[in-house]
């Protein structure tokens, strides 16, 4: 990178990240103005929306994100499945699964977005299927689930009764990796670190679990994952921008400290996240390139 396209890019996502600290906050206002009563603790089994983002990898969204959504104890939920203009076997496979709780949108093309380096796959890759499946979200709940991620059976169930009972708009959990055959449990991060935040907030209850065990109320879709995410020097993947601006924004937050998904390396890996991405670089521009 050049120094110019450097600090054009510092530029550009300091304005970006001073338009969300602005903006979103009043739009929080506005959205619990118009939507929080709809949100009462007493109010039985809400639609949860779940969501997936996914690109080519059919047999993998089978295998692992499908069957978690659908042996879940809890039963009222809508899943949306937006392929990133996917040419695979994602959407026959996904139409023969019989079960009406299912929506899938194939998005209409995949054009540049963004440099093509493994790394900027991987820090921004998901944004524009996310931001799509947000708009079709109609439920009260929305939660995401990645193409191969896997929940435990009571993850619905165990995240929106803790959310209700405790009046929390946006919680999220421990979950559980494996890397090299290592099993290790992760009880979130505190969105405060220097790591999500780029410096220190003073804020209690800030601590954050992976993108598969979060779970908000749908009228926080009006915040999207930034596909500029990319620019930054610090705080660069999509979900941790996004969860980071929860935290500022005022979002009232909630940690439940159990396991309630397991993030696991995809077949022929042994790592996960950026080092599984930058152990094969090659092969992982080549299929996430851009098609129009």
């Amino acid at each position: 990178m050049t120094r110019i396209s450097s600090l054009l890019n510092t530029v550009f996502s300091n304005l970006n990240s001073l338009r969300y600290t602005l903006t979103e906050p009043v739009l929080l206002w506005l959205a619990r103005e118009r939507y929080e009563r709809g949100h009462f603790s007493e109010q039985q089994d809400p639609l949860i929306t779940v969501y997936t983002p996914t690109y080519n990898r059919a047999q993998i969204l089978m295998d692992r994100a499908i069957p978690s959504v659908l042996g879940q104890s809890y039963k009222n939920f809508e899943y949306v499945i937006v392929g990133d203009h996917c040419n695979d076997e994602t959407e026959k496979f996904v139409s023969e699964v019989n079960d009406p709780r299912i929506r899938f949108y194939n998005l209409p093309n995949r054009k540049w977005r963004y440099p093509e380096t493994a790394e900027n796959h991987w820090l921004a890759g998901p944004v524009i299927p996310a931001n799509k499946a947000l708009e079709m979200a109609t439920g009260q709940w929305i939660a995401r689930i990645d193409d191969d991620d896997v929940w435990t059976t009571d993850h619905l169930e165990v995240l929106l009764s803790y959310a209700t009972k405790n009046n929390y708009e946006f919680v999220s959990s421990c979950y559980e990796t494996e890397e090299n055959g290592n099993r290790k449990v992760h009880r979130g991060v505190s969105a405060t670190s220097y790591y999500t935040a780029g410096k220190k907030v003073s804020k209690k209850n800030d601590m954050i679990g992976g993108t598969s065990t979060w779970l908000y109320r749908s009228y926080l879709r009006f915040m999207k994952y930034n596909i500029n995410c990319w620019r930054k020097s610090w705080n660069r993947v999509n979900d941790a921008d996004f969860g980071n601006r929860i935290l500022k924004s005022g979002v009232r937050m909630g940690f439940v400290p159990k396991v309630l998904s397991y993030v696991l390396p995809r077949p022929n890996e042994s790592e996960m996240g950026i080092k599984a991405y930058l152990n094969d670089a090659e092969k992982k521009e080549s299929h996430y390139r851009f098609t129009d």
